[in-house]
């Protein structure tokens, strides 16, 4: 459910070596909340060489745009534009060094800023806490050993070198480009990085950062022997390759009364996993060798298949934030889209709602609004708001037909069968179990319990009526499937849906 509103523009310097220039770019699909949604442009700053020249961004505008006011010794053209693809802006000046300026583009109400330097950046070595503690838009020369990997595509990790941790936001090769694959870093490996500092929202970060060396840890696993442990528990080999003296093994102290380590080697650990009664778990083993003064490190993630938990939505919505899977099953209550595209749906039953967030198997066709469907997935959370995320489209357990209370009254009785049925509030025959008759037009239909939702049972199906403030002469919509008793035609099942007051 995630809509993000793009809200910071990072600064950053490129640095330039002997007048040659590079145009790099900064944007991931993991933290879309930071780039704007009528503009994007193919670098949030320009270099230029000290020996003058031009360089070209590519932008692509939803809206009409335009350039503020350059200083004087910088051209830019074109100045504005209409909305389009892949337009280009090409940026010149005159040979000089240690000029810098920020511009603005303006597009449908929305302000891009874009930073321009001419001449070489001046590069600082430091330590990560020096980096931590330094100015913003200096360029840093910084070495540490890979300790986690956060975005593949475009090189997000954080590096370590004992004074303290520091984000790297994007890695970009000679020539600009993001290619991660190229550089080969991996968790535990020593790396030198240069470029330039920022804070965003209180981090200090390393923007499109160019590599300038890496050591390969002497440690690192080859292999797993299985992809994840069973239900049940049991061993899983890890295969390792490792050049320093001994292996040292640290389980986090949030797995320790699960996974243990039952045998090591010089080129691999066994551990072994107790059995899971709850959802399903996963944990980062690291693994340490040494090498003189020097320590080096590999990470793995080992996973334990979990049970599936049957819940409610309340259920659900209590538990904590994790890897545990629920089952539930509910009505589809309204469809959740992002950017016009469905992207699951709010699921509903007598207890709460809760959004179902890109379901594996579901598009928005195999299941409408009204219908009664079963979900498998984690709780998740998105800025405080509960949601179902990794989750399963597992079961359209109801198609829900909506038809008139005169069509219904022709149907055969069939349990298995369930209808949406719209009438006005004519008779309350049972306050406490909701029992009343419906009309609509010339036809009246009995129904026999309003209900909270789906799956209410004992003392949950009573006194509705009263909590959702339900009387007579308002329109009610109900869920539920035609049967007969002593001659009278019910509407059965009790699943309220909605009403209106007139």
């Amino acid at each position: 459910m995630i809509t993000k509103n793009i809200t910071k523009t990072l600064l950053a310097v490129c640095l330039l070596c002997c007048g040659a220039a590079a145009a790099l770019t900064s944007c991931s699909t993991n933290e879309e909340a930071r780039y704007l949604s009528n503009i994007r442009l193919s670098t949030s700053f320009v270099s230029l060489s000290k020996d003058g020249g031009s360089t070209q961004v590519k932008l692509t505008a939803a809206s009409d745009w335009q350039v503020s006011e350059t200083p004087e010794w910088l051209t830019v053209s074109p100045m504005n534009g209409a909305a389009g693809q892949d337009q280009t802006l090409t940026f010149s000046a005159e040979p000089a060094s240690g000029r810098t300026a920020t511009l603005t583009i303006t597009c449908g109400g929305q302000t891009q800023e874009i930073n321009v330097i001419q001449g070489l950046a001046e590069v600082q070595a430091a330590t990560c806490a020096e980096v931590i503690a330094g100015a913003d838009a200096k360029t840093y020369l910084v070495t540490g050993v890979c300790t986690k990997i956060s975005n593949t595509q475009y090189g997000n990790w954080y590096i370590d070198d004992g004074t303290g941790e520091v984000y790297i936001y994007g890695t970009v090769d000679a020539s600009g480009k993001y290619n991660w694959a190229s550089f080969g870093i991996e968790v535990g490996d020593e790396v030198t990085v240069q470029g330039p500092k920022t804070t965003y929202n209180g981090t200090p970060e390393l923007v499109d950062v160019s590599v300038v060396k890496v050591n390969k840890s002497l440690i690192k696993v080859d292999s797993l022997s299985a992809t994840e442990i069973p239900l049940e528990g049991g061993d899983l080999i890890a295969f390792v390759s490792c050049k320093g003296d001994g292996i040292n093994v640290q389980i986090p102290d949030d797995a320790k009364d699960w996974l243990f380590i039952s045998a090591i080697t010089s080129s691999s650990v066994t551990f072994h996993a107790l059995e899971n009664t709850g959802g399903d778990r996963s944990t980062t083993v690291t693994l340490k060798t040494y090498n003189g003064k020097k320590e080096y490190t590999s990470q793995m993630t080992i996973t334990q298949k979990g049970a599936i938990v049957a819940a409610t939505v309340a259920e659900f919505l209590e538990a904590a934030v994790g890897d545990t899977q629920f089952r539930m099953t509910g009505i589809i209550s309204e469809l959740y889209y992002y950017k016009e595209n469905v992207s699951g749906f709010y699921i509903r039953d007598y207890s709460g709602e809760t959004l179902v967030y890109k379901p594996e198997g579901f598009t928005g066709t195999e299941a409408k609004v009204g219908d009664i469907v079963t979900v498998v997935g984690k709780r998740g959370e998105y800025k405080e708001n509960p949601q179902m995320v990794s989750g399963l489209f597992e079961e359209l357990n109801y198609p829900v037909t909506e038809i008139s209370i005169a069509e219904f009254l022709t149907k055969d009785d069939d349990k298995g069968v369930y209808y949406m049925i719209t009438g006005t509030v004519d008779e309350i025959a049972n306050e406490t179990y909701g029992n009343l008759y419906l009309t609509d037009g010339n036809e009246r239909l009995y129904v026999y319990g309003c209900y909270p939702g789906y799956g209410a049972t004992g003392d949950n199906r009573k006194g509705f009526l009263a909590d959702a403030d339900i009387a007579v002469g308002d329109r009610l919509t109900m869920i539920g499937y035609k049967d007969t008793y002593n001659g009278t035609i019910e509407l059965c099942g009790g699943i309220y849906f909605a009403h209106d007051k007139p």
